[in-house]
């Protein structure tokens, strides 16, 4: 559905066509004042020029992401010259994510209208050779490995047979054709995830045992079949990483399994047990994320995230680049995004809390480091919040990390403040540049982002500690956020909103539902509002999952009680404080009743709740347009009710 007219009745559309407000009432709410803003909010959402930059294999040209027609497309420049080639010439959605097959081919994912079902297509360098690899409707797409060393050919898995079963295939980039490697077929016992070697051989499975237990699979070689190493309570395992640098049968893995905090370690499949000495492991947090060369066959670093980003090296050489680039470029968070097939040239990445940083090229030949572009050069990082790690206590006595972001140019007493929580709810918030938090403390704003219990990363016990609290402890979580806020002294108690997308948009609903003295109002961006209609509206991949999100969430029979209670629009008369709602008409993830509903409940109270739809955007707005008219809308709701 290509048209973004909420207005506009049809059979057709999704959800209820009467209830989105209509487009002229929706733009009352922008704020005269916003044109008089040092920052509009076209700066802070719109799409770079030029980002998402790659290295080709061979080291010889740059690609990037650009805008054509206000959808970000593909671009390619030969190093050392600045001659551009465009291409892609995508007009009705964004290139979600690309990559280069070979030195001559790139391939690209692009869904339809946000319904996340992605598909795959190729293109040559100089812009010949489109080829949608992928033509089928209804089929989602994932990449299981690039074969670096395999120039004309990726694997990829797709629910082609079965909406809710994954199997693997080879695929030929250039004519399309594709090969089945293995049958998942078995939807009592699906398997969740295919694994390759270094070779590209498909070694490892891991399959959903029981509903709730995982089941790792493995083999020597393709040509045998598969055998069960390992069965685990879903809630503890190992995470494989890569194969060791002989193929096999140790893999490197992260695990946490017998511990709370997942380490970085190694795992023998004939033996069926972690082997060797813990090779890293932090007290605070879990690690998964180990690098390594693939030109040296050695282990390089391993990273991990506690207030920001930190190292941990294995390699004295890649030890020595960072801190060669930390000398050269102070002050930014510094990763290396990619690199030449012989680690002689490497795409540098900066980041930062007050902007989007930075590509540079450095070569190792020349030891020369060049700034390519900058990302968000119209920002100027002195004009933008700072964001300050903090932490508080729940209630209970859990501590709770968190993120606050502070006005510039106002005293940090007695603040209006937007209380975000993030998604997921299994996800973190990290340090770093966030157009909405900037554009809320531009506004004079203060803005609390909280790790709240379920957040992931901080371990087995503060994970499982979420298990069926939605709108409970997890609430409380974030009530304990506010009432710190307060007992500060920065947050005025009676100028307080939340403000959330997806599982913070439950939050948010929560919130105004459960604590309907705590907020002044609320924004609901694509929120889950009703956890039985939530559980039955779940798309079919994710089937296989929910047993175990029943064990996380609630079961509808079993849970029936404590669903009911924290079920945001079987309470929408506890609700007492406006409520913008957002929602994207193809959201895969969050039907679009789950708006619905919550929004005719309010209305027929008399709350006033302003509601958009766009019906060519699924679970978060990717078209800037839309971007932009959302904030706009959001900043005078804001602007209305929290002064």
């Amino acid at each position: 559905m290509k048209n973004s007219n909420t207005t506009t009745k049809a059979n057709t559309l999704p959800g209820n066509p009467d209830l989105p407000t209509p487009q002229e009432e929706l733009l009352k709410l922008v704020p005269e004042g916003s044109k008089n803003m040092k920052y509009s909010v076209e700066d802070f959402f719109r799409n770079p020029e030029k980002a998402r930059y790659l290295l080709s294999p061979g080291g010889d040209y740059f690609s990037y992401m650009g805008p054509y027609k206000r959808r970000q497309n593909i671009f390619v420049q030969k190093i050392g010259t600045t001659e551009t080639t465009q291409i892609t010439h995508t007009e009705d959605r964004d290139i979600a994510w690309y990559f280069w097959a070979n030195d001559n081919r790139i391939v690209y994912g692009k869904d339809s209208g946000g319904d996340e079902n992605f598909q795959l297509f190729a293109v040559n360098i100089d812009g010949s050779g489109m080829k949608e690899l992928t033509p089928f409707d209804g089929v989602k797409i994932d990449v299981i490995d690039d074969l670096k060393d395999i120039p004309g050919e990726i694997i990829i898995s797709m629910n082609k047979n079965n909406p809710q079963l994954f199997e693997p295939y080879r695929l030929n980039i250039e004519t399309g054709a594709f090969t089945q490697l293995a049958v998942n077929d078995n939807p009592l016992e699906p398997i969740s995830e295919w694994i390759t070697d270094h070779e590209g051989k498909l070694r490892l499975a891991s399959k959903i045992k029981g509903g709730t237990n995982n089941t790792l699979l493995y083999r020597d070689k393709e040509s045998e079949d598969f055998r069960e190493v390992l069965t685990t309570d879903f809630r503890e395992g190992i995470e494989v990483l890569f194969f060791d640098f002989d193929n096999g049968p140790v893999v490197y893995v992260s695990s946490n399994l017998n511990r709370d905090k997942a380490v970085i370690t190694k795992f023998d499949m004939h033996m069926g047990k972690e082997v060797g000495e813990i090779i890293f492991e932090h007290p605070e947090v879990d690690v998964s994320a180990l690098a390594y060369s693939r030109k040296r066959k050695v282990l390089t670093v391993i990273s991990y995230t506690t207030d920001k980003k930190h190292f941990h090296f294995l390699d004295e050489e890649r030890a020595a680049l960072q801190k060669k680039l930390e000398t050269n470029l102070p002050g930014y968070e510094i990763v290396i995004s990619n690199a030449s097939r012989d680690e002689s040239k490497y795409m540098i990445r900066t980041y930062s809390d007050r902007s989007l940083g930075a590509y540079y090229f450095y070569d190792k030949n020349t030891d020369k480091l060049e700034e390519i572009v900058a990302v968000s050069p119209w920002l100027n990082e002195a004009d933008m919040a700072s964001m300050k790690p903090v932490s508080y206590p729940a209630r209970d006595g859990l501590k709770i990390n968190g993120y606050l972001s502070l006005p510039n140019g106002k005293e940090s007493k007695n603040l209006p403040v937007v209380i975000n929580p993030h998604g997921g709810p299994w996800h973190r918030d990290v340090w770093g540049y966030n157009p909405e938090v900037q554009l809320l403390c531009q506004q004079g704003y203060a803005v609390l982002q909280m790790n709240f219990r379920g957040s992931t990363g901080y371990g087995r016990a503060f994970w499982e500690a979420s298990f069926k609290q939605w709108g409970r402890k997890m609430q409380d979580d974030i009530t304990d956020g506010v009432d710190w806020l307060i007992q500060q002294g920065i947050a005025d108690p009676k100028r307080i909103a939340i403000y959330g997308g997806s599982y913070g948009g439950y939050a948010t609903l929560a919130g105004l539902a459960f604590t309907p003295d705590l907020y002044v109002c609320g924004v609901d961006y694509v929120g889950v509002s009703n956890l039985f209609s939530f559980m039955k509206t779940l798309p079919p991949y994710w089937k296989p999952y929910l047993e175990m999100m029943y064990t996380m969430v609630g079961h509808p029979e079993e849970d029936a009680q404590n669903m009911t209670a924290t079920s945001p629009a079987l309470h929408a008369d506890k609700i007492t404080a406006p409520l913008f709602v957002i929602q994207g008409a193809n959201d895969p993830r969050v039907h679009i009743n789950e708006s619905d509903q919550m929004v005719m409940e309010l209305r027929a109270r008399g709350i006033d709740v302003p509601y958009m739809v766009k019906y060519d955007e699924g679970h978060g707005f990717g078209n800037e347009e839309n971007r932009f008219e959302v904030y706009k809308i959001m900043l005078g709701f804001l602007g209305k009710y929290l002064g």
